[in-house]
């Protein structure tokens, strides 16, 4: 005999993601449980688990949504040329740095950080994840080079270096720790970043 009773309808991958999100952000991946995640959803563990196999894939795709979100945030002020070149840098640093402590999309990386060592999965989603901003930094950077915004350098270790102290500088700016905020942390950058690019 069919079981009559109603299926509950499978919610959407976006709820699923900012549940993941807020939930690894408030207590991190270590505290999560599938279970308790599905609960919240009311989904099954089991349910959650046939969509993602595992903690470490549902947090690649929770960051992977999250940065989508953003990335498309990211163009469309890269894409603004009522702007000047550093008016659309400015744009980018902002955007990449963390709102505040706690910001949940930099807590996703921190949490893939500490776990890639150990999967090439995560390594290989982290690389791809991190590709546009590289290919968006080095576009605003080869444009305004062109316009004599930026001083003539190679594109490439320019946009490296502006990504490696923004992520220097935001990690600290997400843990919460004293003395680091969004605003020093946009000064510092704002101030490395002329000196790499003025023209």
């Amino acid at each position: 005999m069919a079981d009559a009773r109603p299926r509950r309808p499978a919610r959407p991958r976006e709820e699923v993601f900012a549940t993941a999100r807020a939930a690894i952000a408030e207590h991190g991946l270590a505290k999560l449980t599938m279970a308790g995640l599905g609960k919240q959803l009311q989904m099954s563990a089991g349910h959650l688990l046939y969509y993602f196999g595992s903690k470490d894939q549902l947090l690649l795709e929770t960051l992977r949504w999250s940065e989508d979100q953003l990335g498309a945030r990211r163009r469309e002020a890269l894409a603004d040329h009522a702007r000047d070149p550093w008016q659309r840098l400015d744009a980018y640093l902002r955007l990449y740095l963390p709102e505040g402590p706690g910001d949940p999309r930099w807590i996703l990386w921190i949490e893939v950080w500490g776990r890639s060592p150990a999967s090439a999965e995560l390594r290989q989603g982290q690389q791809d994840i991190e590709a546009p901003w590289q290919s968006d930094l080095a576009g605003l950077i080869d444009e305004g080079t062109a316009a004599g915004h930026f001083t003539p350098g190679p594109t490439a270790d320019r946009a490296t270096r502006i990504r490696a102290l923004l992520d220097g500088l935001a990690v600290p700016v997400a843990l919460g720790l004293p003395g680091s905020r969004t605003d020093e942390a946009l000064a510092h950058a704002t101030a490395v970043a002329r000196i790499l690019l003025r023209a």
